[in-house]
């Protein structure tokens, strides 16, 4: 009897991982960045608790997320990155700091560095580099302990539309969800508006 209850043990385990593992298909959240032609993927549930056209922060009862946009103005190199992430996490209090080797396909360069808030939180700070665009995309996870492959999954949902240059002047400048960006593209279609000339866009440093 309990040589032939052991596939069903197995079963129920498998199914059980599966489900922890699965929010990158049936429990996510799609959210669009029309302005920058960005998106990225989050478990359901979360609740938006500030959204501009630079920072957007979303926040569960055990994890916290804040994406905040900067340019490239300053720079962009390895050292340069990684000082200003260990600058960071320092400012937060963090200890335990590691850097990471996070990559996120379709951007130049991820940097990223990890550690642990002084509440005892584990922590990922990473920065995305545009291809395409004068953009710094930088990403801090605040999680529990075991969620860790849950906050890389959703650093690594980032992607970037490979356009050269994203519709600044009509697109909207917070985050979407991705069925409402999806609905404004199709009201613009109808609308069939022409491009307005604005002058020139910039992002500034926090």
């Amino acid at each position: 009897m309990k040589q032939a209850m052991k596939p069903v043990y197995r079963a129920v385990i498998c199914l059980l991982l599966l489900m922890l593992s699965g929010w990158g298909t049936a429990g996510a959240t799609v959210y669009n960045w029309s302005r920058y032609d960005i998106s990225f993927e989050t478990p359901d549930y979360g609740f938006v608790t500030f959204n501009s056209n630079t920072r957007f922060i979303v926040q569960w009862e055990d994890m916290a997320m804040t994406v905040q946009l900067y340019s490239k103005d300053r720079g962009y190199d390895k050292k340069l990155l990684q000082e200003n992430l260990m600058s960071k996490a320092r400012g937060y209090n963090m200890y335990d700091l590691n850097y990471g080797k996070l990559k996120v396909k379709g951007f130049k360069k991820t940097y990223s560095i990890y550690g642990t808030m002084p509440d005892g939180s584990p922590t990922i700070i990473a920065d995305l580099v545009s291809k395409h665009q004068n953009l710094i995309i930088e990403v801090t996870i605040i999680y529990q302990y075991g969620n860790r492959e849950i906050a890389e999954d959703m650093i690594k949902s980032f992607a970037e539309n490979k356009t050269q240059s994203p519709n600044h002047e009509r697109k909207k400048q917070k985050v979407q969800k991705k069925h409402d960006a999806d609905r404004q593209l199709e009201q613009e279609k109808k609308n069939n508006e022409p491009k307005r000339q604005t002058g020139n866009e910039q992002l500034y440093d926090a």
